[in-house]
């Protein structure tokens, strides 16, 4: 139940954050908070479910990576690790909204249009690089994603 796919369709993610960043510019030009609660809930379902519950991440998947043709494999968990940084990003802000710190909030949304800009437009994953740094410095184990260190399973 609580699986997240490895490998992943790169295709299907950067979708998925195109998505995200057209949720969330639209959030931050209306200041509409239930954007903020959506997209939060969104990025918790990816992380705990992968893409079978989200419904952005079930739109790139089922609808509109196939649509590309051929899926680019890459390694699942720095895209999970990316995923649960947008989580935390987007709980924190609903958390500064509603103890009244919005313009905080706000600006944790700008970081997160940033990233999943970076991902959705020029495949720039910045969670996966932060995910590489500490993996590299030994922070996370080289076992939680061996294709990541070993350059031969990546074309597996």
């Amino acid at each position: 139940m609580f699986a997240f796919p490895n490998p992943v369709n790169e295709y299907a993610a950067r979708i998925t954050a195109g998505l995200v960043v057209a949720v969330a510019v639209a959030t931050l030009l209306t200041g509409w908070v239930w954007g903020l609660v959506a997209l939060a809930i969104g990025f918790w379902l990816r992380v705990l479910f992968g893409p079978r519950i989200s419904p952005l991440a079930l739109l790139s998947v089922k609808v509109l990576a196939p649509r590309i043709g051929h899926a680019k494999l890459v390694a699942g968990p720095p895209k999970r690790f990316a995923q649960g940084i947008g989580a935390a990003l987007t709980s924190a802000a609903v958390v500064l909204f509603f103890t009244g710190f919005q313009p905080a909030a706000w600006i944790l949304l700008a970081l997160l249009i940033v990233a999943a800009s970076l991902e959705a437009f020029m495949g720039f994953c910045l969670g996966c690089v932060i995910f590489g740094f500490l993996q590299r410095r030994g922070l996370i184990p080289e076992d939680v994603c061996e294709a990541c260190n070993n350059v031969t399973l990546r074309r597996i």
